[in-house]
C-alpha cells in the first residue's frame, strides 16, 4: 500500500499536469510552461513506475508463502492418502491458484489507488466534474459487485461439467473396441450426450452472465466520458477550464476505464477459478490423527489387488442391526498394533497377536470356556523375496533385471556389487515400488510390492540425499509420524555418526540450509532420518558415497544392528560386501547370490573386484618387512570399485595396476600402452 501511493500520485499528475499545461501554458501561449508541466507528468510517470515495481517484489512475497502451504498441502494429501489428483493439483492447480491470486491483488490494488488518484485529481481541477464522472462510476461498480457471485458460480459450473466431461471421455475412448465388442455403443452415447448438454448449458448460461461485464464496463467506464463530452458547454459556462476539461476526459479514458476493465476480468474470471482452485485444494474436513501404520492399511486396502494368500475380509450381512455386536470374526483395529510398536518405532515384519478391544452393547451371557488347542506360532515371513523377477527398459530392450529370485531374512545384510550400468540402483527402485516389473514378484515382510503396507516397511536413501530448509531436528524426524523423544534422537545420531555436525550446527532446533552444507554432511542426515523410520527395511543406493571409510562402515554397523531391522546396500566400495552377509553379484544375466566365501568361489568377476581383499593383510605382513607390500587402497570414487589401486602387493597379482575401465583390463608397470587379460590367481 505504501509503494501504490507513488502510483496514486503518477495518476494524480496525469490528468492535472495537462490541465495546467494547456491552461497555463499552450492555450495562454507560454510554451516553456506548459513543456514544465508535460516534464513533471513524465517525472510522476517515472516515479510511478519505480512503485509499481516495488509493489510486484511486495506481491511475491504475498503470494509464495500461499503458494508454499498449498503444496504442502497437496503433497501431504497425495503421499498420506494416496491421491491420485495430487499431481494434476501439484502441476496445474496450484500454480493457476497462485497466478490468480497474484492477479486479484494487482487488479484490486491498482483499481482502488488509481481510482483515488484520478478522483482526487477531478476535485482539484474542478469538483463539478465529480457530479459528471462518480455516479456512473459508482452505479458500474455496484452492478458488477452484484453480478460476481452468480457470474462466480456459472463459472464454476462450467469448469465442473467440463472436467465430467473430459474424465468420462478419458474412460470412454481408451476403451472403444470393448464398447463396440458389447453393444454399448447406444449407452455410451446416451451417457457421452448428456455430459455434452450439460456442459452445453453451463456455456450458455456462463455467456448470458458475461453480459454483465460489457454492461459494467459500458456503465462505468465509457458513458462518463459520452457525458464530458455531451455536457462540455455546461461544464465550460460553469467555471470548468477547457484545461481541466481534457485533463478529466485523460482521467477516464487512461485511468478509471482501464482500471476498470481489469477488475471486471480479474475479478470475474481469475476471481472464480481461484474459488474454484482452492475449493478443490481445500481439505474436505480434518482427518483424526492416525498411526502412520493405520493411515497406510487404511490406503492400501483402497486401492492395492486383492492378495490371494490373504482370506476376504467378513462382512456385516444386510440387515444386521449395526449397534449389537457381531460374531463373525472381525480384524483388530489397526491403530491398536501401532500402539505396541518397539521402542525404535521400526514396524515389525511379523503381525504377531494383537489385543482386541471390549465388545461394545449389552452384555451377554457369559459362554463355557474351552480350552483351544496350541497352535504352533506361523514362521515370520522373510524380510524381502524376490520371485522370477524380471525388468527391462521397454519392450525391445535386453532385460536389465532377469528371473532374480532371492529370498533375505529379517535381520539380514545384502551388499549388491557389480559394474557401472549393470541394474543395481534398478534394483533398488523395484523393490521400493517405484519401477514395475515385467514379471515376477516383489514382497517386502510378506506384503506384496507396490502397496502402501510394504512402503511402510521400506526406506530408501539414494545418492543424492534431500535436505530441506527447516530445523534440523524436523528433517531426522520427517519420517516418523509420532513426536521423537530427545534421547532417541541423539542416540540415532551418535549411532550414524551424526553428533559432531549437531552439535556444531546447535542442536536438533538449529536451522538448516541445504546449501551450506556438504554432501557428506547430507547423507549423514538423511541416514539418521533412514534409522529413526519405522521402516524395517533399509534400502541405501550408493547413500554413504560422499563418506570416507571409516563413517561409511559406521552407518552401515548402525542399520545392521537396528532391531528387526534389514539392511540392502548397493556397495559404493567393496569394503561394504566383506561387511555383509549376504552378496549378489549383478553382470548382466549372469547374478551369484550367497555368502561372501560362496560368492568368491563362484563369481569371477567378484574375485576381480575383491582382489586380495582377505588375504591383503597377511601379504603385507610379511611382505611388508620387506617394503614391497602394501594392504589394498580403498576405491577412490568409482562406484563399483574399480578405481587405481595405490600399488601393487595385492595377493596374486603379477604387479598389475587396475585402471579405470571394464573389469579385467590391465595396465603393466612400464608400458602403459599394453594391456591384457587380469590374472587370475587370488
Amino acid at each position: 500500500m505504501g509503494w501504490s501511493v507513488l502510483e496514486t500520485g503518477q495518476t494524480f499528475l496525469l490528468g492535472y499536469a495537462l490541465a495546467r499545461a494547456l491552461d497555463d501554458g499552450f492555450l495562454a501561449g507560454r510554451a516553456e510552461a506548459g513543456l514544465r508541466w508535460l516534464a513533471v507528468a513524465g517525472l510522476g510517470v517515472l516515479v510511478g513506475a519505480y512503485g509499481t515495481g516495488r509493489v510486484y517484489g511486495a506481491v511475491a512475497a504475498l503470494v509464495e508463502p500461499l503458494r508454499d502451504r498449498l503444496v504442502t498441502r497437496v503433497v501431504r494429501r497425495g503421499v498420506r492418502e494416496a491421491d491420485g489428483g495430487a499431481l494434476s493439483g501439484l502441476t496445474q492447480q496450484v500454480e493457476i491458484a497462485r497466478d490468480s491470486f497474484a492477479g486479484l491483488v494487482m487488479v484490486s490494488r491498482s483499481f482502488v489507488f488509481t481510482s483515488a488518484g484520478a478522483l482526487v485529481g477531478l476535485c482539484a481541477l474542478a469538483p463539478q466534474l465529480l457530479l459528471v464522472v462518480v455516479p456512473p462510476l459508482a452505479a458500474g461498480v455496484g452492478l458488477f459487485a452484484v453480478t460476481l457471485r452468480p457470474l462466480a458460480r456459472r463459472q464454476e459450473a462450467f469448469l465442473a461439467a467440463d472436467e465430467a466431461l473430459a474424465g468420462h471421455l478419458g474412460v470412454v475412448c481408451p476403451g472403444l473396441r470393448d464398447v463396440t465388442a458389447a453393444g454399448a455403443e447406444d449407452r455410451i452415447a446416451l451417457d457421452t450426450g448428456a455430459l455434452v448438454d450439460t456442459e452445453l448449458h453451463a456455456a450458455r448460461a456462463l455467456a448470458h452472465w458475461g453480459v454483465a461485464r460489457v454492461a459494467c464496463l459500458a456503465l462505468g467506464g465509457h458513458l462518463p466520458l459520452v457525458l464530458l463530452l455531451a455536457g462540455a458547454p455546461w461544464l465550460l459556462d460553469h467555471g470548468v477550464t477547457p484545461g481541466a476539461l481534457v485533463g478529466a476526459l485523460a482521467y477516464v479514458s487512461q485511468s478509471l476505464l482501464p482500471a476498470l476493465t481489469a477488475l471486471v476480468h480479474g475479478l470475474g474470471t481469475s476471481g472464480s477459478r481461484l474459488t474454484v482452485v482452492l475449493r478443490r485444494l481445500a481439505p474436505r474436513g480434518e482427518a483424526p490423527v492416525l498411526p502412520a501404520d493405520h493411515e497406510d492399511r487404511t490406503a492400501t486396502r483402497r486401492h492395492r489387488p486383492p492378495d490371494p494368500d490373504r482370506p476376504p475380509a467378513a462382512r456385516r450381512p444386510a440387515g444386521i442391526d449395526p449397534t449389537l455386536p457381531w460374531s463373525r470374526p472381525r480384524e483388530a483395529p489397526d491403530h491398536s498394533y501401532a500402539d505396541h510398536r518397539p521402542r525404535t518405532g521400526h514396524t515389525p515384519c511379523t503381525d504377531g497377536p494383537r489385543p482386541s478391544a471390549a465388545p461394545q452393547g449389552p452384555p451377554r451371557r457369559p459362554a463355557p470356556q474351552v480350552v483351544p488347542p496350541v497352535a504352533s506360532p506361523s514362521p515370520a515371513p522373510p524380510a524381502l523375496s524376490l520371485t522370477s523377477l524380471t525388468f527391462a527398459y521397454g519392450p525391445a530392450s535386453a532385460p536389465v533385471v532377469d528371473g532374480l529370485t532371492l529370498t533375505l531374512p529379517v535381520g539380514a545384510q545384502l551388499a549388491v556389487v557389480g559394474p557401472s550400468g549393470v541394474g543395481k540402483s534398478t534394483l533398488t527402485g523395484l523393490v521400493a515400488g517405484l519401477l514395475e516389473p515385467v514379471r515376477g514378484e516383489i514382497r517386502i515382510c510378506g506384503r506384496p510390492v507396490p502397496s502402501g503396507d510394504a512402503a511402510a516397511r521400506r526406506v530408501l536413501i539414494p545418492q543424492e540425499a534431500y535436505v530441506f530448509s527447516d530445523t534440523l531436528g524436523a528433517n531426522l524426524t520427517h519420517l516418523r509420524p509420532d513426536p521423537v523423544p530427545e534421547e532417541e534422537l541423539l542416540a540415532a545420531a551418535e549411532a550414524i555418526g551424526l553428533t559432531p555436525l549437531l552439535e556444531a550446527l546447535g542442536g536438533p532446533a538449529a536451522r538448516v540450509d541445504p546449501a551450506a552444507l556438504s554432501a557428506g554432511e547430507r547423507q549423514l542426515i538423511a541416514l539418521t532420518r533412514a534409522y529413526l523410520s519405522p521402516a524395517p527395511l533399509a534400502l541405501l543406493d550408493e547413500a554413504t558415497s560422499h563418506l570416507d571409510q571409516e563413517a561409511e562402515a559406521r552407518a552401515e554397523r548402525a542399520f545392521a544392528a537396528r532391531p528387526g531391522g534389514t539392511l540392502v546396500v548397493v556397495a559404493h566400495r567393496i569394503s561394504s560386501a566383506g561387511r555383509a552377509g549376504r552378496v549378489l553379484v549383478m553382470d548382466g544375466p549372469r547374478t551369484t547370490y550367497g555368502t561372501h566365501d560362496e560368492v568368491v568361489r563362484r563369481s569371477p568377476l567378484y574375485r576381480d573386484l575383491v582382489g586380495g581383499w582377505e588375504a591383503g593383510g597377511a601379504v603385507a605382513e610379511e611382505e611388508g618387512k620387506a617394503g614391497g607390500g602394501s594392504k589394498p587402497a580403498l576405491p577412490l570414487g568409482d562406484t563399483d570399485g574399480v578405481d587405481p589401486v595405490a600399488g601393487a602387493g595385492l595377493a596374486g597379482d603379477r604387479r598389475h595396476v587396475v585402471a579405470h575401465g571394464p573389469v579385467g583390463q590391465v595396465q603393466v608397470p612400464g608400458d602403459l600402452r599394453d594391456g591384457g587379460a587380469l590374472g587370475s590367481e587370488g
